[in-house]
C-alpha cells in the first residue's frame, strides 16, 4: 500500500493547461460562429429574456 508520488510543478502546469485549453474552446466556439449562427443564438436569449420577464411575479405592494 505505497501511496503514488506526484510532481505537484507537472501537476499544477497540467491544470493549467487544461483551463486554457477550455477557454480556447469557449472562445473558438463564440468567435468561430458565422453571422447565422451568431443570430439565432441573439433571437434564442432575447426570447428566453422575454420569457423569463413574462413569467415574473410582482408582489404586491413592492415599489422596489
Amino acid at each position: 500500500m505505497t501511496a503514488e508520488i506526484v510532481n505537484l510543478r507537472r501537476a499544477r502546469k497540467q491544470r493549467a493547461r487544461a483551463a486554457d485549453k477550455a477557454a480556447a474552446s469557449a472562445n473558438a466556439a463564440r468567435h468561430g460562429a458565422d453571422k447565422a449562427e451568431r443570430a439565432l443564438s441573439a433571437a434564442d436569449a432575447a426570447r428566453l429574456s422575454r420569457t423569463l420577464d413574462g413569467a415574473r411575479i410582482e408582489a404586491e405592494g413592492d415599489d422596489a
